[in-house]
């Protein structure tokens, strides 16, 4: 078609494009190469969403909180790609079970509109936040033994379920689906025992199970921290109802009251090891949550930690995804942001490897 292009022809069409690309990025969607998207069969991601040739590049973007996209999860996702210059391969959201629309109902109308050309991954937490977005880190139990009863199955499991299995039929498109993640850090929470939390795992998948629901990439997430090894194991719902494993781990240095310096290698590999070796070494393992806090004496160890990611976790060959968790903790020194700086140069950096630059699915 291009080769019968008149002159004239040629330079309207030059025209529109370069129109088209600047409403584009004046919308703060952002351009890229199809360089993350091409047909590459070789590479092509599996049907649990597993790239055989790399791993996908993801983050947890907070919904935004001032100016005019204010709420918005889109722009605040937009704005985060124009600073690290791509395009996130998985975009990391989290929801309670209030079934309220702003935090309650799974796949919103912003979570669809970045579902086109992202990979989604949805966190619910049995819990009802008690501000919006979990702003204030304050939210009431539901309880594992009342979910693995199904008392909430006709006013909270079964709506949402349905949600995302029309989802699937429009679009034809999969979500990975982490239920309770950090799973240990809630038992001391009052969520239940971990037998509850197996049961209530297990219930929530045969649910959707029954509903039909076959879009759904079931991620068991843990924190990772060693010191609950034991609660870890016991929480493991059985390799039949897991498709990915995911593990939050840090470096959060003077953050929390520590003061040992982690590099990316250390923060991960001995967490990485002991699942693979305690819970599964098939499962692709998903970093769900990472990140450093930066160092006040060095700036430059923050960029040093992200810019040595891409070596490092070729090591870690059963890591098929790393998440970043674009979001203050509370405390003092606890900026896990790459929203500037030596943080967001090194993170840039990494983010340009090509082994997260894998095709996605279509």
């Amino acid at each position: 078609m291009a080769a019968r292009l008149g002159q004239v022809e040629k330079q309207v069409y030059t025209v529109v494009v370069l129109v088209a690309v600047g409403l584009l990025l004046i919308a703060g969607i952002g351009v890229w190469t199809a360089e993350s998207d091409g047909p590459d069969d070789g590479c092509a991601a599996s049907d649990r969403l597993e790239p055989p040739c790399g791993a996908w590049w993801g983050a947890y973007v907070p919904y935004a909180k001032d100016g005019p996209a204010e709420g918005s999860l889109t722009r605040a996702v937009y704005a985060f790609e124009r600073k690290i210059g791509r395009r996130l391969d998985l975009v990391y959201n989290y929801h309670d079970m209030s079934n309220t629309e702003l935090d309650g109902q799974l796949l919103t109308p912003d979570e669809r509109e970045l579902g086109e050309d992202r990979l989604l991954m949805l966190a619910w937490e049995s819990t009802v936040w008690r501000e919006p977005h979990h702003e204030n880190w304050t939210e009431d139990q539901l309880g594992w033994a009342n979910i693995a009863s199904g008392r909430h199955d006709e006013e909270i499991i079964d709506p949402q379920a349905r949600r995302i299995k029309e989802y699937g039929e429009q679009t034809g498109k999969r979500i990975f689906l982490s239920f309770d993640q950090e799973a240990d850090a809630r038992i001391k929470e009052g969520a239940g025992t971990p037998a509850e939390y197996v049961a209530a795992y297990r219930h929530l998948y045969d649910r959707f199970e029954e509903l039909g629901v076959g879009n759904v990439v079931w991620v068991w997430t843990v924190s990772g921290y060693l010191g609950s090894a034991d609660e870890m194991k016991a929480l493991y719902p059985g390799d039949d109802y897991v498709d990915w494993i995911g593990m939050d781990q840090y470096n959060y240095y003077l953050c929390h009251d520590t003061t040992d310096w982690k590099d990316f290698d250390r923060s991960q590999r001995p967490t990485y090891d002991w699942l693979r070796a305690n819970v599964s070494a098939d499962k692709p393992l998903m970093l769900a949550e990472f990140g450093t806090v930066p160092d006040p004496a060095d700036p430059g160890r923050q960029r040093d930690w992200y810019a040595r990611i891409p070596a490092t976790v070729r090591t870690m060959p059963r890591v098929k995804a790393l998440v970043q968790w674009n979001r203050p903790v509370p405390g003092d020194n606890c900026d896990l942001t790459v929203n500037e700086g030596p943080g967001l140069a090194g993170y840039r950096d990494a983010g340009r490897d090509g082994y997260f630059r894998q095709p996605l699915p279509r």
